[in-house]
């Protein structure tokens, strides 16, 4: 395997299209075939496109890496503090609001990277715990994360195009 040549690296701005576009991807590839074509084309074209993504990277609570393998992004991380995160869980705490990776990268361990790279940023920001939000109906999603020590503290609502779904809520605390 050529994971010896896998890199993590911050986004910068001239990445933005490419978080589009690995965004779009991964989104399509994981969640795809479990909802409506409506659903999912609405979906990725509101939160995928330049503008969104731009807007967000130049937000300071946010920060955006990309997992590469030999030159070709395979996947991505993006997490959120303060007032940035998508639910408000005050300032000790840090969401991880994105990790993807391509299908064909899966069982690879470049997830655990990611998680790896969400865990320094936090140490970073002096964050105490870490949450995300997994949606209900993924359960490979949900035992990554628990083999990663998060645990389940409550949901909430994702709205995927018109279709209002559930959304278990996880969280990790982190220690120095």
């Amino acid at each position: 395997m050529a994971t010896n040549k896998l890199r993590i690296r911050e986004a910068e701005r001239q990445d933005i299209e490419t978080l589009c576009a690995i965004g779009r991807q991964t989104f399509l590839e994981t969640f795809g075939q479990d909802n409506t074509t409506a659903d999912m084309e609405q979906y990725l074209a509101e939160q995928f496109s330049h503008g969104k993504i731009l807007v967000e990277w130049q937000d300071q609570g946010s920060r955006f890496f990309l997992a590469e393998q030999d030159g070709r992004v395979i996947g991505y991380l993006k997490v959120n503090r303060g007032a940035a995160q998508t639910e408000a869980m005050g300032e000790k705490a840090m969401e991880i609001e994105r990790l993807y990776v391509l299908r064909e990268f899966h069982r690879q361990g470049i997830g655990a990277l990611l998680m790896e790279q969400a865990y320094g940023v936090a140490q970073e920001w002096q964050i105490e715990w870490v949450w995300l939000g997994v949606w209900e109906r993924n359960p490979a999603a949900i035992a990554f994360y628990e083999r990663c020590g998060f645990i389940r503290f409550g949901e909430h609502v994702f709205q995927l195009g018109g279709d209002a779904q559930t959304d278990v809520l996880m969280r990790k605390e982190i220690t120095g």
